[in-house]
């Protein structure tokens, strides 16, 4: 397998720029093959400047012609075989299940969009016929549809490197909304990410898509991310990855002269609440399956149960103790990069700063290997220190006794923005806490009930989002078909003659779309 290291450039391969670096295995520290060129300022105008230009073409292409593209994107990424998941693995430390599963969600969500872009109900078209003996004014004819807000920028995660990178659900949804996209390459795994591209590329020719749908520029640092979320042309950022960088990035790009929207998912410590019923029911299964959620991809997962949450009594030391015994015997397991690791060894110092007890764990080996941790503390000093709510990235979770109910319910209300919170509870539990619940769903773009957050379904009912600091607009899911939405925007057309109208918007309807006409829904030409 040999690797050019050029930037992809639409069709075009660029090897401009005098920097490079090469991908490191997090499991033995050593270097993999292939040199990657970091991009140049004048690599990166060129990019967003053929993004742009190819804007209007993109935009024109057909529902089915869309459909069929991203249908090829998801049969090319699967050609690459297994010298993808050699590969991905040599970059991240994660086993062949893991890719095999990550491929198996990405082909799937790449085929999820090619559906619902052939149905056109996102489009979201509505007419109101014009009423020209209204009185005491005419009434104009007015018709609106969705249209994709121009070239958006995907910045490539570092824990999926194919479902949140290259081909995940940003670049999905964004291509799928009819927007030119140009990705920022994760640093840590430039190799998946270039051989993705290439099937992308090699998609988009097959489908006769518009040179420039597709772009791709590779750097070790944050230079090249700063300066596309500064170009003009560029008009929208999708982001998976720290609060931090998420922030650093909305920030950025509310500086601009025309500020534009950062769709950033920023993770979050996912909070569970088991109630009485539930725990002296089955604690030691609750704590069983809560171990093996945190210990999933070496807690690597930004649905992983930070936080849990019960009183004491029947069941929750047993609860503690089942969780603490199966994350122990989970053992050590690689991370995916070194700095990735660093963060969460200060992560764990921070609990123990902060007042937390260790229940379960040891001294973290060396290297990007990381063991898994259980610690305590009380709803008071919950209350008291928003330092023990903040997002580990890794193998942790956190206890938190409450003292009452009235207890735990404020430290709900105290809670900021997160991806999920889950429930344990019996029917009965749940008739007893629906205040809980309710403040729960301000909580959280997602409500688990006797599950675990991890593992995200990908369909047209999921929520991946939440309030701030889970995400930077919690308007909007970044997995699922809904996540479409924040790549397009309304544009209203007003007495416009029907030959001059969209084909979504004509009377005849000649796509067959379900409208809203005259405030009815109908597919009635």
């Amino acid at each position: 397998m040999s690797f050019t290291g050029c930037q992809q450039i639409g069709a075009e391969e660029s090897c401009a720029g005098d920097q490079s670096f090469q991908a490191v295995n997090p499991a033995d520290g050593s270097h993999l093959p292939g040199e990657f060129k970091c991009a140049t300022a004048e690599e990166i105008d060129r990019a967003a400047d053929l993004a742009a230009s190819a804007a209007a073409a993109v935009r024109a292409v057909s529902l089915e012609q869309r459909a069929a593209f991203l249908d090829a994107c998801a049969d090319e990424i699967m050609a690459l075989g297994q010298d993808l998941g050699d590969r991905y693995m040599a970059e991240t430390g994660l086993p062949q299940g893991r890719f095999e599963g990550e491929r198996g969600r990405t082909c799937g969500q790449l085929k999820m969009f090619a559906r619902y872009v052939k149905d056109g109900s996102w489009l979201d078209a509505k007419i109101d016929h014009a009423d020209p003996d209204r009185k005491p004014f005419a009434k104009p004819d007015v018709r609106s549809m969705r249209q994709p807000i121009g070239p958006v920028v995907v910045f490539g995660a570092s824990n999926f490197p194919l479902a949140f990178a290259t081909s995940g659900g940003d670049a999905a949804s964004a291509m799928a909304s009819g927007c030119p996209i140009i990705v920022k390459a994760h640093p840590s795994h430039p190799g998946t990410a270039e051989l993705i591209g290439r099937a992308i590329l090699a998609a988009a020719a097959k489908t006769g898509m518009p040179n420039g749908v597709f772009s791709q520029l590779q750097d070790s640092g944050i230079e090249s991310g700063k300066q596309l979320a500064m170009h003009p042309a560029v008009k929208a950022i999708g982001f998976t990855g720290s609060l931090r960088g998420g922030r650093a990035l909305f920030d950025l790009a509310a500086s601009r002269p025309d500020p534009i929207p950062v769709f950033a998912e920023m993770g979050s410590t996912n909070p569970m609440f088991v109630l009485p019923e539930a725990m002296a029911e089955r604690a030691e299964a609750i704590g069983k399956g809560l171990g093996g959620s945190v210990l999933l991809g070496v807690g690597q997962f930004c649905t992983c149960p930070g936080i849990v949450l019960g009183l004491p009594g029947a069941g929750w030391t047993d609860l503690v103790e089942a969780t603490s015994a199966s994350v122990q015997g989970g053992g050590a397991a690689t991370m995916l990069n070194a700095g990735i690791k660093q963060n969460f060894v200060a992560g764990l110092d921070r609990l123990t700063a902060a007042g937390a007890s260790l229940a379960s764990g040891e001294a973290q080996p060396d290297g990007c290997a990381a063991s898994g941790a259980v610690f305590i503390t009380t709803g008071s000093d919950m209350l008291d220190d928003p330092a023990l709510e903040e997002e580990v990235f890794g193998p942790s979770t956190l206890f938190v006794e409450c003292t009452s109910e009235e207890q735990m319910l404020d430290v709900a209300r105290g809670l900021s923005g997160h991806l999920s919170a889950t429930i344990h509870g019996t029917d009965a539990d749940l008739a007893a806490n629906s205040e809980l619940i309710d403040i729960l769903t301000e909580k959280a773009g997602r409500l688990v009930f006797n599950d675990y957050p991890t593992g995200v379904e990908v369909n047209h009912a999921i929520v991946h989002g939440g309030p701030y600091p889970a995400t930077t607009d919690s308007r909007t899911t970044s997995v699922g078909s809904a996540s479409i939405e924040r790549f397009l925007r309304p544009v209203c057309w007003q007495d416009f003659p029907d030959s001059a109208l969209p084909d979504a918007l004509k009377d005849s309807n000649p796509l067959g779309l379900w409208r809203v006409v005259d405030g009815v829904r109908t597919r009635q030409r």
